[in-house]
């Protein structure tokens, strides 16, 4: 039976068109979201479980979004998720991307930290609000 570990939120934007933050670099990370678990009782199998959504204004063109989420706090740790959605032209509205995740048996450290990045493949990407990201920590009874 799953023991509860821990459990964090990083909320950046609660609302829709809370922010305007762009994009300014194609295919470079952009952090949006990052939380520690603390691993203090976990049992044997740990495994956390991760979800979040961000909403993107995009330019008029054929642009592709990436989500990656790392173990670790840099863009080069170990990779955990990644999903590409590509909008077509007629997308007017900012776009919202929800995503679930999980890593299965990390390595057991005081606090296993979760990096959350967006990127975009074209200039003109603008991260207008919500933007949530969160993780549960459970383990088998000790």
């Amino acid at each position: 039976m799953a023991e509860f570990v821990d459990a964090r939120t990083s909320q950046n934007a609660s609302f829709a068109n809370s922010i305007a933050i762009p994009i300014l670099l194609i295919s470079t990370p952009q952090l949006f979201g990052q939380i520690g678990l603390q691993t203090a009782g976990v049992g044997t199998n740990p495994r956390v479980v991760l979800q979040g959504t961000i909403s993107l204004q995009l330019p008029l063109a054929l642009v592709g979004i990436t989500i990656t989420i790392v173990r670790g706090t840099a863009p080069t740790d170990p990779l955990v998720y990644s999903a590409t959605s590509t909008f077509d032209l007629s997308v007017l509205a900012p776009q919202v991307i929800a995503f679930n995740a999980a890593d299965f048996n990390p390595p057991v450290t005081p606090q296993l930290t979760y990096t959350a990045f967006v990127t975009s493949n074209l200039l003109g990407a603008v991260r207008v609000g919500p933007e949530s990201f969160s993780g549960t920590l459970v383990s088998d009874n000790v």
